[in-house]
């Protein structure tokens, strides 16, 4: 028998050999379509058996969906980034971060959040969703904004809008290459900006009409003449 072909036996703790596995899975799945990914593969590639992936992580969907997460819920951001400064200073840093984060496995991340993953599954989905509710109240409380929006419902909702612009302009960087790392970090940051700065503010204003204010929720402030 072949000593290439055995796997490459080293003896690590559960905790790193599993971390090992992961890692390896989450390389592959960036660098080929999900069908065209086995088990073996992975094995053979964290340098492990089979039988020792099955029982980590159980079958290939299972990783995947193991993988999804990883990807999606990136936990880090407020170890990483301080939580000083000017709104301009946070959220730059917030999005010089999450580029940084996304770089180390962008083909990854892309495949996971469009149609080069696993397909139309519930359970992809519903990891996606809740990662985006995450990532929305997340940003929200790290912009120093959870007691004054983060209950309104209509706040999450345009942060996890904001998300499908991070994923979109993620793709055209990652994938297409159509924007630059300093495109993309130039849009997300004045897009982030110009929601909390100009956006929030009136809807606030829509739910706590001035008295004597006849107009009706969503009908935004008033324009001054050198805005009309």
């Amino acid at each position: 028998m072949s000593q290439a072909a055995s796997p490459r036996w080293k003896r690590l703790e559960p905790d790193t050999r599993r971390e090992q596995i992961l890692e390896c899975a989450t390389r592959l799945f960036g660098e080929r379509p999900y069908a065209e990914v086995s088990t073996t593969d992975i094995a053979r590639e964290a340098g492990v058996a089979r039988g020792l992936l099955n029982h980590y992580f159980g079958q290939k969907r299972d990783l995947y969906l193991k993988v999804v997460k990883r990807m999606l819920l990136m936990p880090g951001l407020d170890e990483s980034v301080p939580m000083t400064g000017t709104l301009r200073q946070r959220v730059e840093r917030s999005v010089e971060w999450y580029l940084d984060t996304v770089a180390t496995h962008g083909k990854t991340y892309v495949a996971v959040t469009g149609a080069g993953g696993i397909g139309a599954d519930p359970e992809v989905e519903r990891i996606i969703s809740d990662a985006d509710d995450v990532a929305a109240s997340k940003t929200l409380e790290f912009l120093g904004l959870k007691v004054e929006v983060g209950s309104d419902a209509r706040h999450r909702a345009m942060m996890r809008s904001y998300g499908g612009l991070v994923k979109a302009t993620i793709r055209e960087w990652i994938r297409g290459g159509t924007l630059s790392r300093e495109d993309a970090h130039l849009l997300l940051s004045e897009a982030l900006i110009t929601i909390v700065r100009d956006v929030f503010p009136q809807l606030h204003h829509d739910a706590h009409p001035e008295p004597g204010d006849s107009r009706g929720p969503g009908s935004g402030r008033k324009r001054g003449k050198d805005e009309r």
